[in-house]
């Protein structure tokens, strides 16, 4: 709450989803978290707070793609100038140097995506 889209929100948002599920991690329970981070260096501070039980998975897609499943309307409100700071139209999306995964939702459908994760995690996390 109390966040919006500027890059020092998005930063705070992203440490804290971090610290949080580093805190579950270390409790011993597998964290699952979605979130847009378009920084790179946001991603990396995530990274180092959870240590080896950060698993970084790519969902990738294209902006074109990310606008066609825009439910809310906000590419086009940031298109017209209402958001500022808005990923993609006015402010960058730095993609993962080096994700575990990557999935590329432009390309595969929904089942292949969800398959293609599920198998990730349940190999990385020893699962079954």
């Amino acid at each position: 709450a109390n966040l919006g889209f500027s890059p020092e929100d998005r930063a705070e948002n992203i440490r804290r989803v971090g610290e949080v599920a580093a805190l579950f991690a270390d409790a011993g329970f597998i964290c699952i978290t979605a979130f847009i981070s378009p920084y790179q260096a946001d991603r990396d501070r995530a990274r180092a707070a959870a240590g080896s039980a950060f698993h970084e998975i790519y969902i990738k897609a294209d902006l074109e793609t990310c606008e066609k499943r825009d439910p809310k309307g906000l590419y086009k409100r940031a298109r017209a100038g209402e958001i500022a700071e808005f990923t993609g139209i006015s402010a960058p999306y730095e993609p993962p140097a080096s994700p575990e995964l990557t999935v590329d939702t432009s390309t595969q459908d929904v089942e292949s995506c969800v398959r293609t994760i599920l198998e990730y995690v349940e190999g990385a996390f020893a699962l079954k």
